[in-house]
């Protein structure tokens, strides 16, 4: 039982499980502030052209409320969240790459030419055809 205990000692205190117990408390609060964000400032703007708020907008059905304005508000969230978080690692990516320099191209050494006699292949160091006998 101890080296269960140990094993997962080991696993929770790995900087890797703390940035993620730090990234989803950030989450968590970014999250806040995208719902107040599209509830209280998107849907208010979308309702002046369409006259509607997309909270109230409920269906019906045999005595059972389906509140579809609810998940379009939730789609809008999450679109934004992923827009902000696509926007995020974009930069953080631009930033990590700023101080390196940029990769050369390698190319590869021509070991080969062209006789203009006969049109064969021939390294790039030769003095004769091998083929048709002709000074290079």
């Amino acid at each position: 039982m101890s080296k269960f205990l140990n094993e997962f000692k080991e696993f929770a205190l790995r900087g890797n499980v703390l940035d993620l117990a730090v990234g989803v408390i950030i989450g968590g609060a970014f999250q806040g502030v995208v719902n107040s964000l599209v509830q209280d400032i998107i849907s208010p703007i979308i309702g002046l052209f369409a006259n509607k708020d997309f909270s109230n907008l409920v269906m019906t059905a045999g005595g059972v409320e389906l509140k579809y304005g609810s998940f379009i508000t939730a789609l809008i969230n999450f679109i934004i969240m992923a827009f902000v978080i696509f926007l995020i690692v974009k930069s953080m990516n631009k930033l990590a790459t700023l101080g390196k320099n940029p990769e050369v191209a390698v190319t590869e050494e021509c070991t080969t030419k062209v006789c203009p006699y006969c049109c064969s292949e021939i390294s790039i160091n030769a003095t004769r055809c091998p083929n048709c006998t002709s000074e290079l």
